[in-house]
């Protein structure tokens, strides 16, 4: 088989769960493997997300890498040419323009890992996450392990009072909990 003749074929997939679910770990994972094919790899996060770093993607288990912050999904367009990789972390972040960015990227032949929220801390799902995954064409839903009984979570259960939708935060703002310890909380209020 002559593989230059072979057109590349972009595609998109999809990490998504709670906090503490290991999304960002995964991506970073997927995309040092391109890196070590020498794929030509780019990688965006939004330019609100500072909780660690300013520049890199940064796992809560503290494994990084270099990205460039952008204020809106149109940016990666414009900062993703001539690659065959292109990584987004925390995608929640970005409009809804980001679903035909990641669109056009697959359409020119670029693979694109995405991970982001699922959901937001009330359980509604959160940004352009849904739109994503309904579009993507693998999807991988993560898990974190409940901290108030061991079952397996899915929700990001805020520790503080704040309404805003968009709170970055850690384990001292977010706690990782199951459906049924969800409900029970929810219950109580």
């Amino acid at each position: 088989m002559f593989l230059e003749n072979v057109s590349r074929k972009g595609y998109i997939e999809v990490i998504c769960g709670s906090m503490f679910s290991g999304k960002t770990e995964e991506l970073i994972r997927r995309l040092k493997r391109a890196k070590f094919a020498n794929q030509r790899v780019e990688i965006f996060k939004p330019k609100l997300d500072v909780r660690y770093s300013e520049e890199d993607v940064v796992s809560h288990d503290s494994n990084a890498i270099r990205s460039t912050p952008v204020d809106s999904s149109g940016n990666i367009l414009l900062m993703a040419a001539d690659v065959d990789v292109v990584g987004i972390d925390e995608a929640q972040f970005f409009d809804h323009n980001l679903v035909d960015v990641c669109r056009q990227l697959a359409d020119n032949g670029v693979r694109v890992i995405v991970a982001g929220l699922d959901m937001d801390y009330r359980g509604v799902p959160f940004g352009p996450m849904p739109a994503l995954m309904a579009t993507a064409e693998y999807v991988t839903k993560v898990h974190a392990i409940c901290v108030r009984c061991g079952n397996l979570a899915h929700h990001s259960h805020r520790l503080t009072a704040d309404n805003k939708l968009v709170m970055l935060g850690e384990k001292d703002t977010y706690e990782p909990i199951c459906r049924h310890c969800f409900r029970e909380l929810y219950k109580e209020q």
